[in-house]
């Protein structure tokens, strides 16, 4: 799977059912393996102050569907 395959999903909190926004980009380690992606809120919370991005791990994704990425944050 691609990277770009992924920045079109939004990505959804398995705790309350809110989508939290879209990948933007990736953080990779030395060796290549991904260390987490960076997940750029909805505009709608960037509005009310919340305009900090959101780092998910591979660890905190639990499913990737067609449309969403389910994850447990």
């Amino acid at each position: 799977m691609r990277v770009s395959d992924l920045q079109i999903k939004d990505v959804v909190s398995l705790v309350d059912g809110r989508k939290l926004g879209k990948i933007i980009d990736i953080e990779l380690e030395e060796n290549g393996s991904v260390s987490y992606f960076v997940v750029e809120p909805k505009r709608f919370f960037r509005f009310f102050g919340s305009s900090g991005e959101i780092n998910v791990s591979m660890n905190q994704i639990k499913k990737i569907g067609e449309d969403v990425i389910l994850v447990e944050i």
